[in-house]
């Protein structure tokens, strides 16, 4: 599926948090082995808001203002 499948999907973006559970599980929970899973959940996550604005809800996704300090401080590099 591509993004806007992702965000249209119930709940919005679910089939990418999914994505990191099945990784993180393959991976005996190594987050560094998932961080490709974990960047397209934001990448989805941060379409959604940019759609539905930042009162939007899915539990696939950290509220707005988490994601955009989540997203920062992984183009930091933290």
């Amino acid at each position: 599926m591509g993004l806007k499948e992702d965000i249209a999907f119930d709940p919005p973006c679910h089939p990418r948090a999914c994505a990191i559970q099945a990784c993180l599980t393959k991976n005996s929970f190594n987050e560094d082995k998932c961080q490709a899973q974990i960047d397209a959940l934001y990448e989805c996550c941060n379409a959604f808001y940019q759609e539905r604005g930042d009162h939007g809800q899915t539990p696939s996704c950290p509220k707005a203002s988490l994601l955009r300090l989540k997203m920062k401080q992984r183009a930091q590099g933290n």
